[in-house]
């Protein structure tokens, strides 16, 4: 009777209430940044990181999809088959890039056409280089704590443009002797489409900083769905654009 009378109350309890509209945004705005930041990433990795039912996050990937913010990712085939429908892996759209940030501006666009047209391009390219100057400056500080290793120079750069920002982490390159810089976000993606030079710029000073050649994979200005730099691991002798010689190198 006791088992009866608690299986009873049990069952009769009043439902967990709902997330508040509020909530939900905020909670689909996180999904939306951890997508950008990891992606290409599946529901059951959101969830985990997140701290969130697997069904819950799918709910807010749904919403995100139909809305154009989040595809589906489709990548060729690596490795045998395997049984079962393998898991959706989702990486951020143009649109969903656009609600990360609402930094991208007409007028920024428009004041770089008219500098390139009444000081051409290279008015452009120094505009580019000053604007990455104090960020450079700003990141040389946090560098020099951890060394002239690059690999961990290379993790700290992405935490402090995490932290400005750029959903950025790095990944290891398996059988190589590297690792990729990957940014999820670009505040200024729609004026870089039109002006490379501002990715240029930032290339420039992550070699710079890092002291190695870095190479640009891909770029959200160009199309790609992250910003993806490759850093080699072993040190080599570097001149940045300024001339001047990075940290940690040899000359």
């Amino acid at each position: 009777m006791q088992s009866s009378a608690r299986e009873r109350s049990v069952a009769f309890a009043a439902p967990a209430p709902p997330e508040s509209s509020e909530t939900e945004a905020s909670t689909r705005q996180r999904v939306l940044q951890l997508v950008a930041s990891t992606g290409p990433v599946a529901a059951g990795d959101l969830a985990a990181e997140l701290h969130l039912t697997t069904t819950g996050v799918r709910r807010h990937l749904g919403v995100l999809e139909a809305s154009g913010q989040i595809a589906v990712h489709v990548a060729p085939g690596v490795g045998p088959a395997r049984r079962g429908r393998p898991a959706r892996r989702y990486v951020v759209t143009a649109r969903g890039q656009a609600a990360l940030s609402s930094s991208y501006s007409e007028l920024a666009s428009q004041a770089l056409r008219y500098l390139a047209e009444v000081a051409g391009p290279t008015a452009v390219e120094a505009f580019a280089a000053a604007r990455v100057s104090a960020a450079e400056a700003r990141y040389a500080v946090e560098l020099a704590a951890v060394g002239n290793d690059v690999a961990a120079r290379a993790q700290v750069l992405a935490r402090s443009l995490a932290a400005d920002g750029f959903a950025a982490s790095t990944r290891p390159v398996p059988g190589m002797a590297a690792i990729q810089l990957c940014q999820g976000h670009c505040p200024v993606q729609q004026i870089a489409a039109e002006f490379p030079q501002l990715c240029e710029a930032e290339a420039q000073a992550f070699s710079r900083l890092l002291g190695v050649h870095v190479q640009r994979l891909s770029t959200l200005a160009s199309g790609g769905h992250v910003c993806t730099t490759n850093i080699p691991t072993t040190r080599t002798t570097v001149t940045g654009s300024t001339g001047t010689t990075a940290p940690g190198r040899t000359t």
